[in-house]
């Protein structure tokens, strides 16, 4: 071993206490250049002001006027009107550069003065003092010179946490002029899933005890980076599934990252009940049951898929979820014609597979009339072109514009010229009364197409969420430009949004939630997957089954909804199948069955199924569908289709005159079995199978029978005796199962 002589040993530890002294004094100097140069109202004051809350929209950033006459900026993003507000309005009342601790901004701040936001800094803070530095430095607009935001970063950007353990974050703020600041204290934090992960207002996070991804979106004037967790379960992982295409590469490969074990492949009534209320939106019959039990062909799920995307309850299901959310309103009377041939192009279209990309060309770019062309029955409901744009980006791109018509969008980079950018694309739609009460003629009117932004004032062309869509001529429809670009195999929106809203309807949890909600600050919990996805959907040409398939045919699908004893907790990662409840017509065309029912629906033909109704305005009038949830097409978000139970439905199902009057119909599932010659036992199985989609439990089918043969006299059963099951006894059977979790849940 060698070993440095004495002397050599004390040089270096000289040496090195004098670099550690060199490197001590250099960081004084800084920290004092730092306190000595003129305090920034933009790269200061503004931060401070934001990280106490005072430009927030339920404080002075309010619409309308701020608060008590004070107005602010959102989050700051204006900051020359911020600094008018400030010094010059109410003839600067809010500063006193003479005595700056007494300029009401900071005792208001401060709370020495009341307050109705309350105490906001502390006098021994570094916020306020900066502000009053500010104010003694003359409350300058500009220090000269001053370097602008380009960029904020966070450190560490990715990581493994524990449950249970904490993770200071790191925010970086990065100049034009190559220097970086520490902006930890000042910069704002905010967890995507709070109850997988809490954050503080100086970055730290907390990780409590749900296994997966969580994110913490830091913003700072206007910049935003994010923070992506990884909290692993570590349970052993020792068996999953085959892989059977893509999803379940990416599915498991990160349930085993995480040490989540999936639950077992469902059985195959499991299966064919789920997948026929997904793509169909109705319970299998009682011949595709056994038909399809008694099946032993290894591929008889992928052929059952195949089967029922050729079915035409498929188009009526998916016309279903499609016709709310454009808003296909019935309001007048005379709408009937509109919506009937709108809701006829949506289902047409479906049953013909129509590619996604050219259904969204066909109804954006649609002129002429509801009876020559369905689809520009949207813009009859959709007339505003602020409207048209903030349900477009939403629907289409899954990117929420509604706050940019204001201000800077809070979440995301949209500003007011990217959303009037939008706008203008719809600005050269022009409109001419036709001899159709309440129709008009849609068509494109020639011109430059442009919208003003009300705030500057300022008359934009068409721009595309940032991107340049290049000139538009006089006589070209504006809105076959941007259906250019949002097809674009290259378009970071369009294709993410559709798997996105898809892989909801069949899993409940969407890749990114809510699922109309997709931004850089709101990433998917299975990045791989969600890019996977988008991949395969483009390159099938946007085709529309193609997806249904792969996602159903995939084992990830077809896990059962039992959870193990880990994966109890599991919500977004797909460890096992989530149970839901029935939508509002499933339930109720589902219940028919069962009864053997009908429900008659106006100006529509007998038999019609409550999947198969054209617009809301049968919502309104079926006390069943209205209690259950059916949206009302007035938004284009999913969430207006109520999915939650509520005791109302609970009452409804137990004791309401429509139910009942089902069950005792003459003609109805209880009466034809009590006429039926057969054994009860049979007939109990049938019932199961219509239900469940499976016979009964041994144990099942033993109270079944008991129930229905067993006499009662004077409230006590007689089991020694045995009497010949009535209708009322039917009825009654039918009720108890119909108000089971298992009947009003896909599972």
């Amino acid at each position: 071993m060698n070993i440095l002589p004495q002397a050599a040993s004390k040089r270096l530890l000289f040496l090195g206490l004098n670099l550690l002294l060199a490197t001590f004094c250099f960081s004084s100097v800084a920290r004092a250049a730092e306190s000595k140069k003129p305090v920034s109202f933009v790269n200061d004051v503004i931060p401070v002001l934001t990280k106490a809350g005072c430009n927030m929209g339920s404080c002075h950033a309010k619409a309308g006027g701020g608060q008590n006459g004070f107005q602010l900026s959102m989050l700051g993003f204006e900051p020359r009107e911020d600094y008018d507000s400030l010094v010059k309005e109410a003839q600067g009342r809010r500063l006193f550069p003479l005595a700056p601790s007494q300029s009401l901004l900071l005792t208001k701040a401060t709370n020495e003065t009341p307050h109705g936001g309350g105490s906001r800094l502390k006098k021994d803070s570094e916020g306020y003092l900066l502000i009053k530095r500010w104010i003694e430095e003359g409350t300058r607009w500009e220090t000269g010179n001053e370097p602008t935001l380009v960029s904020v970063e966070v450190q560490p950007g990715r990581g493994l946490v524990q449950m249970g353990e904490k993770q200071q974050l790191k925010a970086v703020a990065k100049y034009s002029d190559g220097t970086t600041r520490d902006v930890t204290e000042r910069a704002l934090y905010e967890s995507n899933i709070k109850s997988m992960a809490e954050v503080d207002d100086q970055g730290l996070v907390k990780v409590l005890d749900i296994p997966g991804k969580v994110a913490v979106m830091v913003r700072y004037q206007g910049k935003m980076a994010v923070f992506t967790a990884a909290v692993p379960l570590n349970a052993p992982v020792q068996k999953v599934p085959s892989e059977k295409n893509f999803i379940d590469k990416f599915v498991f490969a990160n349930l085993k990252e995480l040490g989540i074990p999936p639950s077992p492949v469902c059985d195959d009534a499991t299966y064919l009940r789920r997948v026929t209320i997904d793509i169909c939106g109705r319970f299998p019959t009682e011949e595709e049951t056994q038909d399809f039990l008694a099946d032993t062909t290894p591929d008889k799920r992928d052929k059952l898929v195949e089967r029922l995307l050729q079915s035409p309850n498929y188009a009526d299901y998916f016309a279903s979820k499609w016709t709310p959310l454009l808003k296909n309103r019935r309001d007048a009377a005379s709408d009937i014609t509109s919506n009937f041939a709108f809701h006829a192009w949506i289902r047409d279209s479906m049953l013909a597979n129509v590619p996604y990309d050219q259904l969204v060309r066909e109804l954006l770019g649609a002129t002429g009339t509801v009876v020559s062309n369905p689809p520009v029955a949207w813009y009859k409901r959709v007339k505003d072109p602020k409207e048209q744009l903030e349900d477009i980006a939403q629907l289409f791109l899954g990117v929420r514009m509604q706050c940019a018509q204001c201000h800077h969008h809070p979440f995301e980079r949209w500003s007011q010229d990217d959303y009037y950018g939008l706008a203008a694309f719809f600005s050269q739609i022009g409109r001419k009364p036709t001899g159709i009460q309440g129709e008009d003629l849609i068509f494109h009117q020639r011109g430059v197409a442009q919208a003003k932004n009300v705030k500057s004032g300022e008359m934009l062309k068409p721009v595309a969420l940032g991107d340049e869509v290049g000139e538009i001529a006089p006589d070209e429809d504006p809105r076959l430009k941007l259906v250019n670009w949002m097809s674009s195999p290259d378009n970071p929106f369009f294709a993410k949004a559709l798997v996105n809203r898809y892989w909801k309807h069949f899993f409940k949890q969407a890749l990114i939630e809510p699922e109309d909600d997709i931004r850089d600050t709101n990433p998917p919990s299975n990045p791989e997957l969600m890019a996977a996805l988008e991949e395969h959907f483009v390159k099938s040409g946007f085709d529309l089954k193609e997806l249904v398939k792969v996602i159903t045919q995939s084992h990830t699908y077809q896990l059962s909804a039992m959870p193990n004893e880990y994966n109890l907790l599991d919500r977004q990662n797909y460890s096992r199948f989530y149970p839901r409840r029935l939508q509002a017509e499933v339930m109720l065309d589902s219940i028919d069955d069962l009864a053997g029912a009908e429900t008659s629906f106006a100006n529509l033909p007998p038999g019609t199924r409550a999947i198969a109704l054209p617009d809301n305005s049968y919502t309104g009038s079926s006390a069943f569908l209205k209690v259950f949830g059916r949206p009302n097409s007035s938004s284009v978000c999913e969430c207006e289709r109520v999915q939650t139970s509520s005791l109302a439905q609970s009452l409804h199902l137990m004791n309401s005159s429509e139910v009942k009057s089902k069950l005792g119909a003459g003609s109805g599932r209880a009466a034809q079995l009590a006429k039926a010659e057969e054994p009860v036992e049979a007939k109990v199985k049938k019932l199961y199978m219509a239900a469940f989609s499976r016979e009964p439990r041994p144990e099942e089918l033993k109270t079944a029978v008991e129930f229905l043969t067993t006499p009662v006299e004077e409230g006590k059963t007689k089991a020694d005796t045995k009497k010949k099951p009535t209708s009322k006894d039917y009825q009654d059977l039918i009720w108890a199962l119909m108000n089971t979790k298992e009947f009003l849940f896909n599972h």
